[in-house]
């Protein structure tokens, strides 16, 4: 596939924006000025105090001796880059490769994307028009190298379409200044009277260079395609991306629906190929109005299930907002992992962890209720009840040990130990009933005690004797004395956990 670049060209980008917040400004002469060496100094002006002979790098005073009139505010430090940025951030609606081109311009990688506007001069018209209808003058072009398009924006025609392969005789006729030269460099190139790139482009490399620098023959080589240029985009690209342009705007959660699968459907396609599943994905639905709207999923477990991937976008697509419509989609996978294909038995299933259908039901309930409500546990090495689990930090990790299973354990374990009041005979027998909460329980049943130390590295305390008690009502309680028997009454009783 060639290479396209396209060339955007703001000639007032600064006093434009100052005029869309400003409409007062829009029939007067004037400029942005800022102090230097205790003197203000022109670093913008509008095509009316151009027309009158005001340029940047003046002084403020020397222009006003020339135009009276002249209205002069000050300029914003960092204007140009926080506009061109953000401006590169809406041209992703037309490549997702847009780099700010300092201090007035933007080089877009169009590789690719002009078929989706049914050619590239519907492409290049659209960008022209819809910046133009905001309230920016520009000029923009299209050719094989951001080189050639850069030159041909600036000093070509208006809206130029470089066919593939003539960026050079593009070039030719225009000024050395052209190429993006240093200025000193355009600059003795005209006083030796190479005042275009015709008289020169055929000079010998080695005179070039000795007179000029290597710098001139890296310009040159950019422009012609035989360097190549590399765009820093303001926004990087996913590696795993898709995007879906739309001829009408989208208003309707029924044309996002189909849109997302029609993604899903490409997306999950490549990563099947290359046996990859998704983990975290997010669809960016860009607005005709400027805004983008976002919803994102997360799932257990690697998938590139095109179905179950949709139903966990399903809910979220009425959180979108259309407005006055989308024109871009994009969905990308920003979290993706390696996805094993598993070969199921024949006359048997394993269920658990390793079940399919599990993690997909697990990703659903977590796009309905969040997925911090879903936790896993496995064990850890500790003695005290309460620090022998731990959150596991994924759905498919193997627990470090197993589950400690010659003793009962309750299946509701507080996290923290409540106090009870206890009526207890002789030592190391269990109670007779206790108040928890208020409420009196007589014991029926009991066992124990289970003897639990602390761990003597972590923590020197007192240990606990642990029993398990049922009450006239068939409830059990996992309660516990911590500390040894005495009359003084030293120890302590508590409540730590419900059987079912």
């Amino acid at each position: 596939m060639p290479k396209r670049f396209v060339s955007i060209w703001f000639r007032y980008l600064k006093t434009d924006w100052f005029t869309l917040r400003q409409p007062r400004l829009k029939d007067l002469a004037f400029v942005l000025a800022t102090p230097e060496h205790g003197r203000m100094v022109i670093t913008a002006a509008n095509a009316l105090a151009e027309a009158e002979g005001v340029y940047v790098g003046m002084v403020v005073a020397d222009a006003r001796a020339l135009l009276p009139a002249l209205e002069v505010l000050d300029d914003k430090p960092g204007l140009s880059d926080k506009l061109l940025r953000g401006i590169g951030e809406w041209c992703i609606r037309y490549t997702p490769v847009a780099a700010v081109d300092a201090p007035d311009g933007l080089l877009l990688d169009a590789s690719g994307c002009t078929h989706l506007w049914r050619g590239e001069r519907p492409y290049l018209t659209d960008i022209l028009t819809r910046l133009s209808q905001k309230g920016y003058q520009l000029r923009v072009a299209m050719a094989d190298t951001a080189g050639a398009a850069w030159a041909v924006a600036r000093y070509g025609e208006e809206a130029a379409i470089v066919k593939s392969g003539e960026q050079l005789a593009a070039l030719l006729p225009l000024p050395p200044a052209a190429l993006r030269l240093e200025p000193a460099a355009a600059e003795r190139l005209l006083k030796l009277g190479l005042r275009e790139v015709r008289m020169f482009v055929g000079m010998p490399r080695q005179a070039l260079r000795k007179r000029f620098g290597a710098s001139f023959l890296l310009r040159l080589d950019q422009a012609m395609g035989a360097e190549a240029e590399l765009l820093v985009p303001v926004i990087p690209p996913a590696l795993y991306e898709e995007r879906l342009p739309c001829l009408e705007p989208v208003v309707s959660a029924t044309g996002i629906a189909i849109a997302l699968e029609q993604l899903l459907q490409a997306l999950c396609e490549r990563l099947k190929q290359e046996q990859k599943g998704l983990r975290i994905g997010q669809l960016k639905a860009y607005c005709v109005d400027g805004r983008v709207e976002t919803i994102g999923i997360q799932t257990n477990r690697p998938s590139h299930h095109v179905k179950h991937l949709l139903k966990l976008f399903d809910h979220k697509i009425a959180t979108i907002r259309p407005d006055l419509g989308i024109e871009l989609f994009v969905l990308e996978a920003s979290k993706v992992e390696e996805q094993e294909h598993v070969q199921e038995t024949m006359w048997e299933r394993e269920g658990g962890l390793d079940d399919t259908g599990l993690s997909e039901l697990l990703d659903r309930v977590a796009g309905r209720i969040g997925e911090r409500h879903i936790l896993r546990y496995w064990p850890d090495e500790h003695y005290w009840p309460e620090r022998s689990l731990k959150s596991a930090d994924s759905f498919h990790q193997t627990p470090p040990s197993a589950w400690r299973l010659d003793r009962p354990r309750p299946l509701q374990l507080l996290a923290r130990p409540e106090p009870i009041e206890v009526a207890a005979p002789i030592p190391d027998y269990p109670p007779m009933n206790f108040r928890y909460k208020g409420i009196l329980h007589r014991v029926v049943k009991a066992d124990g005690p289970e003897r639990i130390e602390q761990e003597w590295w972590l923590q020197d305390g007192q240990h606990r004797d642990y029993y398990t008690v049922e009450d006239e009502n068939g409830a059990r309680y996992w309660v516990f004395r911590l500390g040894h028997y005495d009359a003084e009454r030293t120890y302590k009783w508590f409540v730590h956990g419900f059987f079912a």
